[in-house]
């Protein structure tokens, strides 16, 4: 069995410290980690090697989103023209339809697109557990197990219906007491704390109009007690804006510091709308943030302040959110949106290429706490590789290959790696078959549309 792997003559970009690149180098990967990064061509002879001849390629580390809603890919294309708040309330009744092969067959698709887009660790935010629809969250397991990616789901919750003034409809909200037991038995069940670790639980309330107070501090409680992160929603719109002051007196950042929810253990998903203040309160705690470029456009919910936050040195990764608000969810499209969106909103110093590819790589390892183990190409490090090719037609006279891959047309990916293991090879993911899971998607979501009375 190969245990070497040797790409050989790539343009080499390592997004490490000193943000070292080779025009021409190699690595090799030996087992589940990279043993050699270097300029020049491979050494030769080496046993049980498998050399990729990556002429006309460039290796970089692979992309780590940090923001998704998997159940969403059988859900995509409604809502299409609406605001945040009125997208949740056409999709809620239609989530909460979902069962466990349902989720299973989405988040397989959607695990498997991501791969295609060079994403080697994601993260999954799954909140909706309707009564009696089976384990969502290790049905979201078992189809990252399949696919072969690094996997950081998350046990998100929500317990503030609308009859007791919250936004999700009641058939979809939880006891607290349920969704705390509930939490700590998939964190007992999956977590796994090792270095090498291909599956870590977070612990996710949804957002602050979808739980309660009380739940947001058991949660927090929770996590810390077991040893794993916490994430949520947070500062995504303007209505939120005004939900939280209207019922809380205070900004959400403010409100979520009251109740111990900032911290280096804590990240938040979109923060979109946050004033100086609270950009210098997150900075000052550790506390990270999941940039989601596209879904915020398209929702058109504003543009995150990318630049500020990361002169603040706050964790800032980026996330493809939930499929049903982002149809491409393509990891590659985010770290392209984030600089175009950061130098429409500031002007073209905002952002550099290399500004964008380090948060979709090191930026995002940062925010899930594994930047000692993934996020760049160094000695050590778990053999997670994107290996991009950059010599055909839309890429070869693109002088820049950094920009070539983060301005110009998605490139093909000829290889993917992920603990060294192929996921991707030529575009294709060889994990699975494609066209079965897109069939069992397109069952899926046929299933799950009937079941919720959605007239196509």
């Amino acid at each position: 069995m190969t245990t070497t792997t040797v790409l050989d003559g790539c343009a080499v970009v390592t997004v490490d410290a000193q943000r070292s690149e080779h025009a021409t180098g190699h690595v090799v990967v030996e087992g589940t980690r990279i043993g050699t990064v270097a300029a020049g061509p491979a050494p030769r002879g080496l046993p049980d090697a498998r050399y990729v001849d990556a002429t006309g390629c460039m290796a970089t580390p692979g992309l780590v989103n940090t923001h998704h809603h998997l159940y969403q890919w059988l859900s995509r294309g409604l809502a299409v023209d609406s605001t945040l708040f009125g997208w949740l309330t056409e999709l809620y009744p239609v989530w909460g339809c979902i069962d466990e092969e349902i989720v299973f067959q989405a988040a397989r698709a959607g695990l498997a697109w991501l791969a295609t887009t060079g994403c080697t660790t994601t993260t999954d935010h799954h909140y909706v557990f309707p009564r009696g629809g089976g384990d969502l969250l290790a049905a979201e397991i078992a189809a990252a197990r399949e696919v072969g990616l690094r996997f950081h789901p998350t046990r998100g919750s929500m317990d503030l219906g609308q009859s007791d003034g919250g936004l999700p409809p009641d058939n979809v909200v939880e006891d607290v007491e349920e969704i705390l037991a509930a939490t700590e038995a998939a964190i007992d069940a999956h977590h796994d704390p090792s270095p090498e670790s291909m599956v870590r639980i977070g612990v996710a309330p949804c957002s602050p109009f979808s739980v309660t107070e009380n739940l947001l501090t058991r949660a927090a409680a929770l996590a810390r007690r077991k040893g794993v992160r916490l994430h949520t929603h947070l500062a995504e719109t303007m209505d939120e804006d005004a939900f939280c002051r209207e019922r809380f007196g205070c900004s959400p950042v403010d409100f979520m510091d009251s109740l111990g929810w900032l911290g280096p253990d804590v990240w938040f998903a979109h923060a979109v709308h946050l004033d100086d203040a609270a950009v210098a309160k997150i900075a000052s705690t550790g506390t990270g943030v999941a940039h989601c470029p596209s879904s915020n456009a398209r929702l058109g919910a504003g543009i995150a302040r990318a630049h500020d936050m990361r002169v603040a040195r706050i964790p800032l990764g980026l996330g493809v959110d939930g499929a049903a608000s982002n149809e491409a969810c393509s990891l590659l499209e985010e770290v392209r949106h984030a600089l175009l969106f950061a130098r429409a909103r500031g002007g073209p110093t905002e952002l550099t290429v290399r500004d964008a590819l380090e948060m979709g790589t090191m930026g995002g390892a940062r925010v899930l706490g594994r930047d000692g183990e993934i996020g760049s190409l160094e000695a050590g490090k778990l053999a997670d590789i994107a290996l991009w090719r950059l010599d055909t037609l839309p890429h070869v006279d693109i002088h820049d290959p950094v920009a070539a891959l983060v301005l110009g047309a998605p490139p093909p990916l000829e290889l993917l790696l992920v603990q060294g293991r192929p996921v991707v090879e030529r575009g294709r993911v060889v994990t699975v078959d494609e066209n079965e899971v897109a069939a069992a998607a397109a069952t899926g979501n046929h299933r799950l549309l009937n079941r919720a009375g959605v007239t196509r």
